[in-house]
């Protein structure tokens, strides 16, 4: 499909459906996809061109045509300056509810805009020292042994693996990744465990085998018990499901030990920046994680990364038909490009 084109006022908004194709079959404890369709989207203003994503997973309630709907309402007339970031962003906060990764695709691309009307990388304009950086897992789906075997050895450059859990062949998947390699572990279980004391139980099982932190372990309605496993669990939890927005931050403090902020949840770099300040206030820890993403979206993403405790930003790494080049990952760790905004190129025929 050829791109959508809208013009208001200084700005001109351009959108286009895309599918991304997994390299694996992508297993969670809710279900199982091979695609994940996303939205790439450009913001233009005085012929400079800011990037965005919208990456809509079938959990997420968003698809192709709920973000192009949304964005055929974006109306930047009203706007001629797009350093107004906080107006601009809360007028298409208040569009229609929900739709957060539509909102994010348009975060994104007025983010990246103002970085090259800046000449800086959001990671300097935000002072974070590049250098900071932390490693990301990468990410192994749940699988049969044999499978699973063979994306860890794939997965040798990186120095931490995440491991989806939730399902009841949560030990097989530990053990059988145990018979390869001894990294560390993180489990993302996927609101998969139904009872706090299994919870703990597998909790203290993941331990001594190496595992360093549990997300998402019950559903997030369960408010009490997630609080209880956190209290008495040899390991940190993680909200992820539990923590959509900024708004949702502070309930989740005494709940869990910390948060996952992704952009496509949130509605972008801005909330996500906010969030990450607001965890940090409250001595919560925080990882940056993503959805099956682009480049364009993972990079974004990244220049949050130096203040974070985790990263999960292997999103674009499942993927074979990425539209961009950006971050990388070298030896494990995330390396954030120098380049103005979100610091993306594209890449080849498939951004076109």
């Amino acid at each position: 499909m050829q791109a959508i084109t809208r013009k208001s006022g200084r700005f001109t908004l351009r959108y286009r459906p895309y599918t991304l194709e997994l390299r694996h079959v992508f297993t969670i404890a809710a279900g199982s996809r091979s695609t994940t369709p996303v939205v790439l989207v450009e913001l233009e203003y005085d012929g400079i061109i800011g990037y965005g994503e919208a990456s809509m997973p079938p959990y997420l309630g968003e698809s192709h045509e709920t973000v192009l709907r949304f964005l055929n309402r974006v109306d930047l007339s009203g706007f001629n300056d797009p350093f107004h970031t906080a107006d601009i962003l809360a007028y298409v906060d208040q569009l229609a509810p929900k739709n957060t990764a539509a909102k994010a695709s348009v975060d994104i691309a007025l983010h990246d805009l103002l970085g090259k009307m800046m000449n800086q990388p959001w990671h300097r304009i935000w002072g974070y020292n590049a250098a900071h950086t932390p490693n990301t897992s990468f990410t192994i789906g749940i699988d049969t042994a044999e499978v699973v075997r063979r994306k860890v050895r794939e997965a040798e450059p990186y120095k931490i693996l995440k491991v989806k859990l939730g399902l009841d062949t949560d030990k097989m998947m530990i053990e059988t990744i145990r018979e390869v390699t001894d990294k560390p572990l993180c489990a993302d279980v996927n609101q998969g465990w139904r009872h706090r004391e299994e919870g703990l139980e597998m909790a203290h099982w993941l331990a001594d085998r190496g595992v360093v932190f549990l997300e998402q372990p019950m559903p997030k309605e369960e408010v009490d018990d997630n609080a209880w496993l956190t209290e008495n669990s040899p390991i940190p939890t993680v909200a992820d499901e539990a923590v959509q927005r900024l708004e949702d931050v502070r309930g989740a403090f005494g709940v869990y030990s910390g948060i996952n902020i992704k952009l496509m949840k949130c509605t972008g770099m801005r909330e996500a920046h906010q969030m990450a300040e607001l965890a940090k206030a409250l001595g919560m820890k925080v990882m940056l994680g993503c959805m099956t993403e682009t480049s364009c979206a993972i990079s974004a993403a990244a220049q949050l990364s130096p203040v974070v405790d985790w990263a999960d930003l292997d999103g674009a790494l499942l993927i074979s038909n990425d539209a961009y080049r950006g971050m990388e990952v070298t030896d494990g760790k995330v390396v954030l490009p120098p380049t103005p905004g979100i610091g993306i190129r594209l890449n080849g025929p498939a951004a076109g």
